[in-house]
């Protein structure tokens, strides 16, 4: 687990020396959420630097607690907050001149967002870092390898220990890895009968669209 602190803010040399490569995205979930060798950052608008901008839209008045306008200031002046974290040395500013970056907050891993995203999100994925199912389902080979190499070790061993055990034991393994090779197989299903009925409502809620511009 990482820190649970505001201030766990590595600057943008520290991303170079771990090899992460910074990739610019316009998809607020993604602002800097990181897998593997990767970094997903999300520019400052420029009207959070603009004074004006604060004065008639996010400074007009006190805001009341809870409105959208409490939560707007909010999230405005924590994305501003962490650029004394991000930017700490002349070399990361040079580094965000390079990749025509603003400053940025703190990062999240993508590969824990899509591990809790069925119970914090109600979704099976926060984002799909893979295009294609051969991507996907590599992820699965080492664990599923190694869970194999290990069950072939312990069955191994039992046949010299003890061959009625062994025979329980054999078709334990026979059983599991048949239940394994079903889980794969209805999970690729799941994931091919969720992209098609997506793409559906896609289609049926253009239609529904130029069904209501037409009428007007």
């Amino acid at each position: 687990m990482s820190t649970q602190s505001s201030t766990n803010i590595e600057p943008l040399h520290r991303q170079r020396i771990k090899g992460r490569e910074i990739l610019v995205t316009e998809d607020p979930r993604l602002h800097l959420v990181w897998i593997h060798d990767r970094i997903f950052i999300k520019p400052i608008p420029r009207y959070l630097l603009s004074h004006r901008s604060w004065e008639d839209f996010l400074l007009p008045k006190p805001p009341v607690r809870g409105t959208r306008q409490e939560n707007a200031q909010r999230a405005a002046a924590g994305y501003l907050r962490s650029y004394c974290y991000l930017i700490q040395h002349e070399s990361d500013f040079d580094i965000a001149k390079q990749d025509h970056l603003r400053l940025v907050p703190r990062h999240v891993e993508l590969s824990r967002l899509n591990f809790y995203a069925p119970f914090l999100f109600g979704k099976f994925n926060f984002q799909k870092p893979h295009g294609q199912y051969s991507d996907y389902f590599a992820r699965f080979y080492g664990p599923l390898l190694f869970a194999f190499a290990v069950a072939s070790t312990v069955l191994s061993s039992l046949q010299v220990e003890m061959a009625s055990v062994c025979r329980w034991t054999s078709t334990l393994i026979l059983v599991a890895t048949v239940l394994i090779a079903l889980g794969v197989w209805l999970l690729w299903l799941w994931l091919f009968c969720d992209e098609c009925l997506y793409a559906l409502k896609r289609r049926a809620r253009k239609r529904r669209e130029i069904l209501s511009h037409s009428d007007c």
